[in-house]
């Protein structure tokens, strides 16, 4: 590997600031203690045409709704559906953003070939994903425009713990937390939106997006001697808090409109 791919590979960063976190010396057995199904995920399309796609009739999200501490607010809908163009490209920034933490740990966990599939197949989601959506702006003619992360991962990230393993064990639990509000989010613009194809889309983004949560969660554990699950509810009650209080900035993961 050369040193521009190395280089490039480090540049792929999101807001949970993953490359501040000292490479940790983990037991490569327990990196690989974790259920990888290496055959190919045919659970998504992958046309970047969203006219393409199959959208599935129904998604059971109650391990979402039971994973998470609080469902979004009718204000924060009414918001985002009125700042469609917004919530639009925050979620472009969002999918980018998880393609790169996904990129990150590859690097970060290169000598587990089953972890390193489960990855791969993650990036390609969410760059798949944020291409659809960067094809959505292209058709509504919408520009790109800079647009500033939210409080949201700050907020979270205040808790992380500073010491290996313990600080990745707890980026991985807030990127599990990420995935699932993502997902309760799909779900509720899904049932409002005045857009037909917006509609089908944010329900088909509902399969995969469904279960990158326990993705998170069970590499998490892997990493922890301890039973995560303390983590979890003080991650669950921080981003409850997050999500419920007034956010002064509307984001695809903001509070409720101040």
């Amino acid at each position: 590997m050369t040193q521009n791919h190395v280089t490039a590979a480090k540049m792929l960063t999101d807001d949970l600031q993953l490359q501040s976190i000292a490479k940790t010396s983990i037991d490569k057995t327990s990196v690989d203690k974790i259920s990888i199904n290496k055959a190919p995920d045919k659970s998504f399309d992958d046309s970047v045409d969203i006219t393409q796609l199959r959208t599935p009739l129904k998604v059971d999200l109650s391990d979402i709704y039971a994973f998470l501490g609080c469902r979004t607010s009718q204000s924060w809908v009414e918001q985002a559906l009125a700042n469609l163009p917004l919530i639009i490209q925050d979620h472009a920034n969002c999918e980018k953003k998880a393609a790169g933490t996904a990129m990150n740990l590859m690097f970060r966990y290169e000598f587990a070939y089953d972890l390193q599939c489960k990855l791969a197949q993650l990036v390609r989601e969410e760059m798949l994903h944020y291409e659809q959506v960067l094809g959505i702006m292209a058709d509504r003619g919408q520009e790109w425009q800079y647009l500033s992360a939210g409080r949201y991962a700050k907020g979270m990230l205040k808790h992380k713990r500073t010491f290996e393993p313990a600080a990745m064990v707890d980026v991985l639990i807030i990127g599990a937390f990420i995935e699932a509000r993502s997902c309760e989010r799909f779900a509720a613009l899904a049932e409002v939106i005045d857009d037909a194809r917006l509609e089908k889309y944010y329900r088909y983004l509902l399969k995969s997006e469904s279960r990158h949560f326990k993705d998170y969660l069970a590499l998490a554990q892997s990493l922890s001697e301890d039973n995560i699950d303390e983590r979890v509810a003080l991650f669950r009650e921080v981003e409850s808090e997050l999500i419920s209080s007034p956010d002064d900035e509307l984001r695809f993961h903001s509070g409720t409109p101040a």
